[in-house]
């Protein structure tokens, strides 16, 4: 029995969907052993490499794919296998000369860019990613010609491994430079090359693929017509240009903001080099657990989209805003009790984590913490626009949420009361700015708009009553009984059987009070097998 269409594409959008689930946990779990081996330096110089390699993999796995994969499937359709082969012909040569040129610019001028990003501690790290570039764009050209022929498998096969290797590599390199005695910075570049070697080694792994494919091509057909070599580069830059430009606004604006605040933090109020990189160092021990549970998030806002979109085709308005509302709804039950509990926990988080006790990484969390939940309703809200046809939203909505992120970084890190501290609050002022937008935007123009006031305030009262416990379970035995000071062991269990108490008292008020119900559950997988275990109705 052959698939449809439909079905393919369902299936192409599952695949992508768990690898990108995968890919994301694994990275974030990637960082917790890693910033236990580096320095607050190393962090630092760590944290400003990968916000480049950040924005190297924003344009490499948005903007050619997309376009390829639109292009190729467009000629598959028609059956011009002769267009296939030569959008992929021209396509590889291409971008692989292009990645070489951005090879060979970071590593020449690896100097030169850290210190434009105002930390030079990050130069030797720029230098070792430097091939990534050139595996990025190879990579980039692999994965759209296969998503093109409607196999998903090789991309997520490669992210996979791309995410692996980083892991793997990355702390066996950084774990020997630590034994030799290398300082903090080349410690921090012997991190980085688990993203090299992990890219590095999807280069062959997505060759193979593609050689798969192309030999179950139908042969050409002399009759077919192909444009020059020249029109179709032309032809995929313009298409792709956009989109990488648009995939790769919040890398350039998190590159913009650490290169203000760092200078500001030398030129302002007076820090060193090193100081300034340690401070950074701080706020990305931070940034680790702030990105948690934007990483489940991102599932659930990637499975409705399609299915707010299947709604709406099919007419049914009622059931599209159903699918609207349960899916903030079901969003801010996951995101609201994982921000309060991160302000809460904030202090045993780090030294559970890292071993890190300073006012100022745990101010810095708690901000951090408030921001995740915004980060995840901005998600939410524009996916929901994106499904309803408003995608171009996101390059209103994005560029104001930056422009305040970068202007609050300037104005606030000059000034000794705030420091780095103004990184965290950027962050958290950018993304309740876009979602209040996103919001608005939703309630002026979208048909059977989502009833938001009753997902927010059921949730909020649920998660406010499990955060109040377990605040009063940090006063009493986190720090009225010493667990603070007993050690990171000590932490760590403390940790664990809190948030195990807190699940408990949350899940059992959602469930008590109604809070969720059967079509809520229903958009998690085996949503109904849940909801019946649970008696949900």
């Amino acid at each position: 029995m052959h698939e449809t269409s439909e079905q393919k594409y369902l299936k192409g959008a599952m695949i992508l969907a768990s690898a990108s689930i995968i890919v994301k946990m694994i990275g974030v779990v990637y960082k917790i052993p890693l910033f236990n081996i580096l320095d607050a330096a190393g962090l630092g110089a760590f944290q400003v490499t990968y916000n480049v390699f950040a924005l190297i993999l924003a344009i490499s796995t948005a903007g050619v794919p997309a376009a390829l994969s639109r292009l190729v499937s467009s000629a598959r359709a028609q059956g011009n296998t002769k267009l296939v082969r030569r959008y992929f012909s021209v396509a590889l040569p291409a971008f692989t000369a292009i990645g070489i040129i951005a090879m060979l610019a970071m590593f020449l001028f690896a100097n030169e860019l850290s210190l434009i990003l105002n930390n030079s501690l990050a130069a030797p790290g720029i230098r070792v990613m430097a091939p990534s570039a050139l595996f990025a764009c190879i990579i980039a050209v692999y994965r759209g010609y296969t998503q093109g022929m409607e196999n998903m498998i090789p991309t997520a096969m490669s992210q996979v491994v791309e995410v692996v290797s980083k892991l793997l590599f990355g702390i066996a390199v950084a774990l020997i430079l630590t034994g030799l005695n290398y300082e903090s910075n080349i410690v921090s570049a012997g991190a980085i090359t688990g993203v090299t070697i992990g890219l590095g080694l999807c280069v062959p792994l997505m060759a193979w693929y593609s050689r798969k494919i192309n030999q179950a091509l139908p042969s050409e057909s002399d009759e077919s017509e192909t444009p020059d070599r020249t029109g179709v580069f032309t032809k995929i830059f313009k298409v792709s240009l956009p989109i990488s430009l648009s995939a790769s606004f919040m890398a350039i604006m998190v590159l913009i903001d650490n290169s203000i605040v760092l200078g500001r933090l030398q030129s302002a109020l007076g820090f060193t080099e090193f100081e300034a990189s340690e401070l950074l160092g701080f706020y990305a021990l931070g940034l680790t657990v702030y990105n948690l549970t934007p990483a489940v998030v991102v599932s659930i806002s990637i499975s409705i989209i399609p299915a707010i979109a299947a709604a709406i085709a099919k007419r049914n308005s009622n059931e599209a805003g159903v699918i609207m509302q349960s899916s903030v709804k079901l969003v801010n039950l996951i995101a609201m009790p994982a921000s309060v509990g991160i302000i809460v926990l904030a202090s045993p988080l780090l030294i559970a984590l890292y071993n890190e006790s300073k006012q100022l990484a745990v101010t810095m969390l708690m901000i951090l913490g408030a921001a995740s939940f915004f980060v995840c309703l901005q998600f939410i809200t524009t996916s929901i626009l994106q499904a309803n046809g408003y995608e171009r939203v996101s390059l209103v909505t994005f560029p104001v949420g930056a422009a305040l992120k970068i202007a609050i970084a300037y104005i606030l890190s000059g000034n000794p009361d705030f420091g780095i501290i103004a990184s965290p609050i950027g962050t958290l002022a950018c993304f309740l700015l876009i979602s209040l937008l996103n919001i608005i935007f939703i309630k002026a123009r979208v048909k059977d708009k989502p009833k938001l006031s009753k997902v927010f305030v059921m949730p909020l009262f649920c998660s406010l009553i499990m955060a109040g416990a377990v605040y009063a379970i940090n006063e009493i035995f986190f720090i009225g009984l010493g667990i603070i000071s007993a050690g990171r062991l000590a932490a760590i269990i403390y940790l664990g059987l809190t948030i195990i108490i807190g699940i408990f008292i949350y899940a059992a008020l959602v469930i008590f009070t109604r809070t969720i119900t059967i079509d809520d559950i229903k958009l998690v997988p085996k949503g109904e097998k849940i909801a019946k275990f649970l008696q949900i109705r």
